[in-house]
Parts: structure tokens; C-alpha cells; sequence
């Protein structure tokens, strides 16, 4: 398969030329056009409809939402499960599920950007509406990228050694996300002008007959930059769960979808889940130990065959309801401290009165891969 055939086939579902017409793949270009029809129906709503003014959203529209993006998610389960099989039902669920829980880490950095950055409330949805439009771009990119390398076998256990790294590494360090230190805001302040003056919720503007960027534009900037970082963890673990290029997709873009709604609903109790990232360390784990060690568990133990797709979803679901349930007794247990203030820039003049949840105290979680990624430039 090379790569000019490559992307028809990712995203539009077309057989490659290494694939024959009949190699059993359940899912037709009708299949990946009418997802990617859902996904811009969805949007529009999301934006033009529900979310056409520009205001805040409270902890209750965004748990509704919430619910009605994971409900999404599950009748689009049910349908893979009578268009495809079991198995890869099995397979989205237990990849959006991972993704879903992957993401809830994502939020305590968003809730840094928009603090550090004193973001008003009723910016951040517009930001993180945009900001997943990107995403969901990059995602498929890097998405196309890890389903090309899969052709060559040895790259299976590459990406689980990696996943087994990230997954200990999370662990072991507790780094945290400093956007002073962003490399994207030097490079794009050096790059592009940007603007002095408050232009609201507008990304790009006019300054004394000049073209620039807003701050709103440079936060988004960042938000996209971290989604790289995000991904890196993210793309492996997907692929380690499942093979089909239309579960691949679907699951990771169902779970973006719901991102914005999740950070409404979490970024001011983050510190409730304290457990969370032992929790996906441990999933990232399982997932780099299962594609080190499947092909040996085929031959020798199942005699060739599959490991069950339920194998994987038990134990992911399992490690996820654990961490929560250890978080939500010590949070129970344990009074919650005075919040630690994240000092920023107050780039929209408005004092940071309207910025939203406060990020969590020490930040932590997928932050350890972005402050690598976005490194101090000295």
C-alpha cells in the first residue's frame, strides 16, 4: 500500500491496492461518508444551534452534554456491532472508552492554558470548539501515519515498547505543564504579529493597517500543539486495541467530540481524581504488553487464534473504575486545600474575573509529555 493510495482509504474507507475487493472489510466508502456526514452535522449543531451565542457553560449543560455525546458514542457502538461484528463493537468501545479516559486527563492542562492565560469563560467554548476541529485533522493524520507503519510487523512492538515507556513514565514523574515555556508561543510571537489591543472573541485582526493574530488565536495555537503531544500517547494505544481502520477512526474522533463538554464539566474538580493517571498508566501498560506479547499468546496458548475482544475491554474498564473509585473515597475522606493560583497573562484585559474553572493544583497527568514537548527555549 503506498502512500498516495493510503489516504483515500483512511478516510473515505476505499479498498488500497494491497486489499482486495473481497477481504471481508464490513465497512464501504458509504460507510466512512456517512460518519464524516454525522461528524459535520454534529458540529454545526454543537456551534451554529445549541451554542450560537457566546456565553459560558454551567457544570449542569455540560453534564447533559456530556451524556448526550457518550449516548452518541453508544448507539454508534450498537451500530458497528449489526454493520461489523462483536468483535470490533468490542473494539470501539474499548478504544473510545480509553480515548474518553485518556481525555479526562487532558483537561487539567486546557484548565492551565485558560487560567495562565486568563481566557473569559465565555471565550474558552469558542476556543475549544475550533481547537477540535484541529484536532480532529491532526488526529487523522497521525492516525494514517501509525496505520501505514503498521504494515511492517516489527513496528507492532515499537509502539508497544513505547506505550509500556509513556505508561511508567507517567507514573514516575510528576511534570508540569508551564506555558510561559511553550515553544509554539515563542516561535508563533516571532512568526506572526500579534495583537495589543482586546478584540474579543475575533482570532485574527487589523492593528494600525497591519494584519495579526489575536491572543485568542495563540491560545488556540497552543491548545493544538498539546493535542501533538496528547496524540503520541493516544494513536499507539488505539492501535494496539484494534486493526480496522474504520474503529480506528471513529472511536478517537467520538471521543475529541466530546472534550469540550467533559472540560465544563471537570477542569474545576480535577483534584478530586488523584488516581486517575495510575489508572491510565496502567491501561497504557496493558496495551504496550498486549502488542508485545500477542502473537506469542496466539501460538501458544490459543493455538492461533484471537484474543478475545472482550479480554482487553474488561480490564481497561476495570483499572478505570478503580482508579475513579479509589479518587472519589480519598477525595471523601480527605478535605480539599486552599487552590493554588496559576500565574499568566492577562492578555484580554479583563482581569481573569470570568476565566473559568480554576486548573488543578500540580497539574499533572499527560501534562509530563507536553512540558516535553513544548520545552524551555533558553
Amino acid at each position: 500500500m503506498n502512500s498516495i493510495s493510503f489516504w483515500p482509504a483512511l478516510v473515505l474507507g476505499a479498498p488500497a491496492p494491497a486489499e482486495s475487493a473481497g477481504a471481508g472489510d464490513p465497512f464501504t466508502i458509504w460507510h466512512w461518508l456517512g460518519f464524516w456526514i454525522l461528524v459535520v452535522v454534529l458540529l454545526a449543531l454543537d456551534l451554529g444551534v445549541f451554542h450560537r451565542r457566546t456565553r459560558g457553560t454551567g457544570i449542569r449543560n455540560a453534564a447533559i452534554s456530556t451524556g448526550i455525546w457518550c449516548c452518541l458514542a453508544v448507539a454508534f457502538n450498537v451500530y458497528i456491532y449489526f454493520t461489523g461484528n462483536p468483535k470490533l463493537a468490542s473494539e470501539f468501545l474499548t478504544g473510545y472508552i480509553v480515548e474518553w479516559s485518556l481525555s479526562m486527563d487532558n483537561v487539567s492542562v486546557l484548565a492551565v492554558i485558560f487560567a495562565y492565560f486568563r481566557v473569559p469563560l465565555n471565550y474558552q467554548y469558542r476556543v475549544l470548539f475550533w481547537g477540535i476541529l484541529g484536532a480532529v485533522a491532526l488526529r487523522v493524520v497521525f492516525i494514517s501515519a501509525a496505520a501505514w507503519l503498521m504494515q511492517f510487523h516489527w513496528v507492532i512492538y515499537a509502539l508497544g515498547a513505547f506505550l509500556i515507556y509513556t505508561g511508567t513514565k507517567l507514573v514516575l514523574h510528576d511534570d508540569e505543564f508551564d506555558p510561559e515555556a511553550s515553544l509554539v508561543i515563542r516561535v508563533s510571537r516571532k512568526l506572526f504579529r500579534v495583537a495589543r489591543e482586546n478584540h474579543g472573541q475575533q482570532f485574527f485582526a487589523r492593528e494600525n493597517g497591519l494584519f495579526c493574530i489575536t491572543p485568542l488565536f495563540l491560545v488556540l495555537l497552543v491548545i493544538d500543539f498539546i493535542d501533538v503531544a496528547f496524540a503520541l500517547d493516544s494513536i499507539p494505544a488505539i492501535v494496539g486495541i484494534s486493526r480496522e481502520k474504520f474503529v480506528i477512526v471513529t472511536s478517537n474522533i467520538f471521543a475529541i467530540l466530546g472534550l469540550r463538554a467533559l472540560y465544563f464539566l471537570l477542569a474545576g474538580a480535577m483534584d478530586r481524581f488523584r488516581y486517575l493517571r495510575y489508572g491510565l498508566s496502567a491501561i497504557l501498560i496493558f496495551v504496550g504488553v498486549k502488542m508485545l506479547v500477542s502473537d506469542w499468546i496466539k501460538e501458544h496458548w490459543l493455538d492461533g487464534a484471537e484474543i478475545p475482544a472482550w479480554v482487553p475491554l474488561l480490564v481497561v474498564v476495570s483499572f478505570l473504575a478503580v482508579a475513579v473509585v479509589a479518587s472519589i473515597l480519598a477525595s471523601v475522606r480527605q478535605a480539599p486545600g486552599p487552590r493554588k493560583e496559576q500565574p499568566g497573562e492577562d492578555l484580554f484585559g479583563e482581569g481573569g474575573s470570568q476565566s473559568g474553572p480554576s486548573p488543578v493544583a500540580g497539574a499533572a497527568g499527560k501534562a509530563h509529555c507536553a512540558s516535553q514537548t513544548t520545552s524551555r527555549v533558553e
